[in-house]
């Protein structure tokens, strides 16, 4: 039977109300007080999630490198609430209040009073492991150190200090001034008070949040590779990105993978004359389709950066998969990209790295843009059985054996079990 939009309503209310409960967390647990926050990169990430502290009354201390690249940072947050402002938002007293409690600094050391510490510096863990090295050196004891890190490792990033038990990641998503949901990833050593004190945070600079596990790329990033790498292995049977984006874009997403993909940057990871495990983006970026900053991607685009399909990137993927061009229905097409989440989903709760599977629903619905009318990863697994993901990841996992049925779907669908009723314990770290 097919949901109702008020069944649908009402499971998203409960699982974010559940989703702020921790299990084995004592509620009496005493928070640290946080009244000066330091952030670490005034990119548009860490410009981003500087504005919700400030928002939020705040005083912000934000370090660059560079003075040039400080003021870059500041300049873009300033516009950000100007334009807010110009909205009728706010008033113009409040942008001129909320840039007031920003402190621009050039050095990690002029972060040593702060209460909590979020590095928000490009994905490379050797750059991390420096940073903190040098905030366990300069930070003042009892801050919390976290990292925005939205895949690596946060054991090896805490392992850096003398105090890993401070050390949390707060994984924002872009833009961190706009999206709702805040991935809380408890390490192997944080401490209760950290977590408790985060996920009052999260509430009070108006996230959503979900306390998550160490894992690569914890949930949502962790479920979105695995859609990614079967939307790459498609191309290679003859499909085109469009073929799938269209799909994707009728189950409901906005973007579909190749469409986000270019919105994000096919250059993300990549430089000039790399082979990676990914040559059709290779190829692309090779000849400066770097994606939609670049007017050019998987896709072309106009002034009005509206996607169109490509001849240039059919023929470098026809020349490089040697594939006939071919059809697939957009079902099939959906099955083969959103059933290995789903997989994913039961691998992750198989290791108790999320904590109940309304979470996982949560982190989609808040942070990728699932369609709220098919209720989230664990949701939709209920809506069309267990058995018919399980045959399909039946299929793909004897191609595959990264995409091996779960051992949860397996028991699901001989036990006629839900996926939203779930219950593996409590997080493990």
């Amino acid at each position: 039977m097919t949901p109702t939009e008020d069944q649908i309503a009402a499971y998203h209310a409960q699982a974010g109300k559940a989703a702020w409960n921790v299990p084995g967390l004592d509620a009496e647990t005493p928070r640290r007080e946080i009244k000066t926050v330091g952030i670490i990169g005034a990119g548009t990430m860490g410009g981003g999630i500087a504005m919700n502290f400030a928002s939020a009354g705040y005083q912000v201390k934000i370090v660059e490198t560079a003075q040039e690249a400080l003021d870059r940072g500041l300049k873009v947050v300033r516009g950000n609430y100007q334009r807010s402002a110009d909205k009728g938002r706010f008033s113009q007293d409040e942008v001129e209040a909320r840039m007031d409690r920003f402190d621009g600094r050039l050095s990690l050391a002029d972060l040593a009073d702060c209460d909590l510490v979020i590095e928000a510096v490009f994905e490379n863990m050797d750059l991390k492991r420096t940073i903190f090295t040098e905030l366990d050196k300069v930070v003042k004891k009892g801050a919390i150190l976290a990292t925005n890190t939205s895949a690596l490792n946060i054991d090896e990033i805490a392992g850096m200090t003398s105090r890993p038990e401070d050390v949390i990641g707060l994984h924002f998503f872009s833009p961190a001034n706009v999206m709702k949901l805040l991935e809380i990833v408890r390490a192997k050593h944080t401490a209760d008070d950290v977590v408790a004190t985060c996920m009052d945070l999260a509430g009070t600079i108006g996230k959503v949040a979900v306390l998550v596990g160490v894992c690569p790329g914890f949930v949502g990033n962790r479920m979105l590779f695995a859609r990614q790498k079967q939307a790459n292995k498609l191309l290679q049977k003859g499909l085109m990105p469009w073929d799938v984006d269209a799909a994707l874009n009728a189950f409901g997403f906005k973007m579909g993978p190749f469409q986000m993909s270019d919105l994000a940057g096919l250059d993300i990871g990549w430089s000039k004359g790399a082979t990676t495990d990914n040559p059709i983006r290779d190829a692309l970026c090779e000849l400066d389709r770097r994606g939609q900053k670049t007017q050019a991607g998987f896709y072309d685009y106009d002034d009005a950066r509206r996607p169109i399909p490509s001849d240039v990137t059919t023929k470098i993927i026809k020349d490089i998969t040697g594939a006939d061009a071919s059809r697939m229905s957009q079902d099939e097409i959906i099955e083969i990209c959103i059933y290995p989440m789903i997989n994913e989903a039961l691998k992750i709760l198989e290791e108790n790295k999320a904590q109940r599977p309304t979470d996982i629903d949560v982190v989609w619905l808040n942070g990728y843009g699932w369609p709220a009318d098919k209720g989230g990863p664990m949701f939709y697994g209920d809506m069309v059985g267990a058995q018919a993901v399980l045959d399909r990841m039946e299929k793909l996992g004897a191609d595959d054996p990264e995409f091996a049925p779960a051992g949860l779907l397996r028991k699901l669908a001989a036990e006629g079990g839900k996926f939203t009723e779930i219950n593996t314990g409590e997080l493990k770290v």
